[in-house]
């Protein structure tokens, strides 16, 4: 029923997936994944595990990645508003290191395909935000690895909103850098 807008990121692998949205008085209803959709525009990718977090301002969650079972991810936001980024970590990239930032909002609708090899993260700007992913492979625990979110090798112009409190899990405090190769 429903086609989708494909717009690449600038680092292979990143696309910005925009749903058609049919909106009335009603409101309105979209297709948030056709694997028809996906497969005409080069997309052939087995999600396998949905998650949904909610998070609430000043949250930071990353940047994460499965280490012996990364994850292609198809990411998006359902309520609120976030920043998320992807991190080119994919030994012998031209564009390793290399990151791309986003907003993602329930009304922009936008989806972020994020393929294995890179590290994920986001920045809640609302109040609350929930955020929902597709996952290529299950979690593993024990298998995840990091880095800070404010690795300087990186760059990452995080909006931080001045006065609010970022918030962290212990773990994504104690990350280390990126390795640069």
């Amino acid at each position: 029923m429903g086609k989708i807008k494909v717009t690449e990121c600038g680092i292979k692998g990143l696309k910005i997936i925009e749903p058609e949205v049919f909106g009335d008085n009603r409101g309105y209803f979209m297709e948030t994944y056709n694997k028809q959709d996906f497969l005409d525009n080069g997309i052939d990718i087995d999600f396998v595990q949905d998650n949904q977090s909610s998070s609430v301002k000043g949250v930071l969650r990353g940047l994460h990645y499965q280490i012996n079972y990364p994850q292609d991810k198809l990411v998006r936001v359902v309520n609120g508003v976030v920043f998320d980024v992807a991190v080119d970590i994919r030994a012998g990239s031209p564009t390793y290191g290399k990151y791309y930032g986003v907003i993602l909002s329930a009304e922009n609708k936008k989806q972020f395909l994020i393929p294995k090899g890179f590290a994920h993260g986001f920045y809640v700007l609302s109040d609350i935000a929930e955020f929902t992913y597709k996952c290529s492979d299950f979690y593993h625990a024990g298998d995840e690895g990091g880095i800070i979110y404010n690795d300087p090798n990186i760059g990452i112009d995080w909006p931080i909103i001045k006065d609010i409190p970022l918030i962290m899990s212990d773990k994504d405090q104690k990350w280390g850098k990126l390795e640069l190769k």
